[in-house]
């Protein structure tokens, strides 16, 4: 059941996190209103990494700014090494987290 919850957080927010690149990435090109960058890494640091990253590269977007160039991959990687930890002791750290 817990693999299940942090499958679908991580689906979920990598989906939403790489409709926000793609969004502000409109926005930008259009003199539209943009996404606050606070506002992307937040979903990048929440577990949206992966799909942070897929769109700077998709979209060409937030690829220059040193926050993101370097910091979207560091969540990356911290938020592997997590996942990877939570999966290997899934009885013992899943529980003390979710209940």
């Amino acid at each position: 059941m817990d693999e299940i919850f942090l499958i679908s957080w991580l689906v979920v927010t990598n989906v939403v996190a790489f409709a926000l690149f793609g969004y502000d990435k409109y926005c930008a090109q259009h003199d539209k209103w943009r996404v606050r960058e606070s506002t992307l890494l937040l979903w990048a640091a929440i577990g949206g990494a992966l799909g942070a990253g897929i769109a700077m590269s998709v979209f060409r977007h937030k690829t220059l700014h040193l926050k993101f160039k370097f910091g979207v991959p560091l969540l990356l990687f911290v938020q592997i090494f997590l996942i990877g930890v939570l999966l290997t002791n899934p009885g013992n750290i899943l529980d003390k987290i979710f209940r």
